[in-house]
């Protein structure tokens, strides 16, 4: 949904000054408790500090006054934000007499122009928390506001304390050079503070790049350039994307085969709310493709939006279908999940005043977009298959074949269930399961091989660990439909132990287990087994990965002697560190998980007081959903370029 951008501050509203920002309360505790802020302070929380600052920008943008920012990661570890926008207000505040409206947004928990009249009328960052809070957790901010013809300066150190005040230090610069109108906009940099962020506070770019190309899908024609002046070999990165959601479905469903070559697309405006859709059907068979926003905020959780189009989009494809004669009038009508096979779908709405459930943003709950959604898509997608008969006519197909294997599965399903009432409890027979009934204690470990699948069950502490041994490698669910998951040996095991279901009825009530945790080799088998279980899980347990109950177990890579000792080094980084202090050590290379006895499978992998586990999360299921399909789908060359792209930066993956 593309804006008319401008940066002549004579376009600008007049009531969007100084009065326009708002004061809720003050910054208090954010530097003592920063998980309330920002989630973690982690590889995670340190990236949102960048988002937080980024949100602003974008919010410019989708009033119409910003085309450009540009991000640049510096040598000196300070992150620089520059937008086009109309600039922070830099007048005195009609509240804080004694401070520039600048001062209060940058000092003041929840200040800003998004609570009331005169500022923004669609906003992404609606708790006004991002760049006060990325103040208090730096070392460090310095702030450039270009507004008026002139350019305003301040500066803030050691999380909020005031260095130097909004000061005029002379023109705003012209962007086009002499006779050019002087620029407008706002210039962040911060240095983020290293004794809240322990980890480290080192930026990935290619994070930051996943996520402004999202922003830049987003918003047609908003422009992103990001720098990463650490690196003298790294080219500038631009992103702009003219074509906006259009072009989104394009890029997701790259590493798939398209049903056919067209992406649909359609929008509808209605009561100062918004909805823009676009979508396509390819060959696979996910029905998880949906992946909708509002105002820019991605909605893991869905929401009214989504329950609008998926309502119509099952009743319009139903109707087109019994009306041209591809169901027969007695025929049972297609399913949601039939349908969505193979869809990807971008749905983005704007909103004036959204109604988000929770503090992360990620539910919908405006009842009237609900309604917006519905009458666009019961419209308008009609007229797209009664424009494009070849395409619509391949949908319906896909999806009475997705009709036929769905039924089959629910066959396949009810034979497990006879099965399980006639074995009593259900359960997998190589499951060693834990005495505790209690799931928020209780930990399942997926342990690769039956031969450390007896060592973790000897190891294990058998009141709250429950072992459930897989043999090979497990089916790439990817490429498979559901009733052939019901075929498979091992899903069937992994189903029955967590014993919530599956896919559309999966029940994250019933999970017998809070944790989940996959024990397998520390080498390139080991991974492929991981990112089987970690697709499976994604696909068909969603909720489990978002409620954050799947881990990853470290097992050790090497072992050497120290004294009459031995040592376990996890990575080949841990190996270099101890080589340093140690370098006459003779490193053995563990092959396995089955090498290991009990002793020293519970001592260095399994024992809660020093195992090390990793957490893994979907904050960003466009994102994963891209991932797992280049990583297990058809398209070689797109997995070969992914894994060597990314191939050293594992200690950030996020899946």
């Amino acid at each position: 949904m593309a804006t008319n951008s401008t940066n002549d501050p004579q376009d600008a509203p007049s009531d969007y000054g100084a009065a326009s920002i708002q004061v809720l309360e003050g910054l208090e505790a954010v530097r003592k408790r920063p998980g309330m802020y920002i989630g973690s302070t982690g590889p995670t929380g340190l990236h949102h500090l960048v988002w937080e600052i980024v949100d602003n920008a974008v919010d410019e943008a989708m009033a119409g006054y910003c085309d450009r920012i540009d991000v640049a990661v510096r040598t000196d570890g300070s992150v620089q934000v520059v937008d086009n926008g109309r600039g922070i207000p830099v007048g005195m505040h009609p509240k804080y007499e004694d401070m520039s409206a600048a001062e209060v947004v940058l000092t003041v928990l929840h200040a800003g122009g998004k609570f009331g009249d005169g500022g923004y009328k669609v906003s992404g960052g609606l708790h006004g928390v991002g760049v006060s809070v990325v103040n208090a957790l730096s070392t460090r901010v310095e702030v450039d506001i270009d507004r008026d013809g002139k350019r305003h300066s301040m500066s803030f150190v050691d999380g909020g304390t005031i260095d130097q005040k909004l000061t005029v230090v002379g023109d705003a610069p012209t962007e086009n050079g002499a006779g050019s109108a002087p620029r407008t906009g706002t210039t962040v940099r911060f240095w983020p503070d290293p004794s809240i962020f322990k980890e480290g506070t080192e930026f990935r770019t290619q994070t930051l790049v996943d996520r402004f190309q999202m922003m830049a899908f987003l918003n047609a024609g908003l422009e992103f350039h990001i720098l990463d002046e650490r690196d003298p070999d790294f080219e500038e990165v631009v992103l702009r994307y003219d074509g906006g959601i259009k072009d989104f479905v394009t890029h997701l469903n790259a590493s798939k085969e398209a049903l056919f070559e067209q992406v649909g697309h359609y929008d509808e405006e209605g009561d100062g709310e918004a909805v823009e859709v676009a979508f396509s059907w390819n060959t696979g068979y996910q029905t998880d493709g949906i992946h909708s926003f509002a105002n820019g905020i991605n909605t893991i959780e869905g929401g009214m939006h989504e329950q609008g189009f998926r309502s119509a989009l099952t009743r319009t494809v139903n109707l087109y279908a019994k009306e041209k004669g591809l169901l027969r009038e007695n025929d049972d009508n297609l399913q949601g999940e039939d349908i969505r096979e193979g869809l990807t779908a971008i749905i983005s709405v704007r909103v004036v005043e959204p109604q988000f459930e929770g503090q992360t943003k990620s539910k919908l709950g405006n009842v009237s977009v609900r309604s917006l959604v519905e009458k666009a898509t019961n419209d308008k997608l009609k007229e797209w298959f009664e424009e494009n008969p070849r395409e619509a006519k391949a949908v319906v197909t896909k999806a009475t074949n997705a009709a036929k294997a769905r039924i089959a599965a629910s066959q396949a399903r009810q034979t497990i269930r006879r099965k399980s009432a006639l074995d009593g409890a259900g359960l997998p027979g190589k499951l060693a399961d834990c005495q505790s009934k209690d799931p928020g204690e209780s930990e399942l470990y997926i342990v690769e091989g039956n031969s450390a699948g007896g060592s973790a069950k000897e190891a294990r502490d058998p009141r709250t660990m429950a072992i459930l041994p897989i043999r090979g490698k497990i089916l790439n669910v990817e490429r498979a439909r559901i009733d052939r998951m019901f075929k498979n040996t091992e899903i069937i095991s992994l189903i029955q132990a967590i014993g919530a279901g599956l896919g559309e009825e999966f029940d994250l009530e019933k999970a017998r287990y809070h944790k989940i945790i996959l024990l397998a080799d520390a080498d390139v088998d080991g991974s492929h087994i991981r990112t089987l279980l970690l697709t499976f899980f994604f696909r068909q347990m969603r909720p489990l990965v978002e409620a954050g109950y799947i881990y990853i177990a470290q097992p050790p890579l090497y072992s050497t002697e120290s004294g009459r000792s031995k040592v376990y080094l996890k990575d080949d980084a841990a190996r270099d560190a101890y080589l340093a202090d140690h370098p006459n050590a003779e490193f053995q290379r563990l092959k396995g998980l089955g090498e290991m006895d009990a002793e020293e499978l519970w001592e260095t992998t399994m024992d809660p007081e020093r195992r090390t586990l990793l957490q893994v999360t979907a904050q960003q299921a466009a994102i994963a959903d891209e991932v797992f399909a280049v990583l297990m789908g058809d398209d070689v060359e797109s997995r070969k370029h992914f894994i060597q792209t990314n191939a050293d930066d594992v200690r950030f993956l996020d899946i």
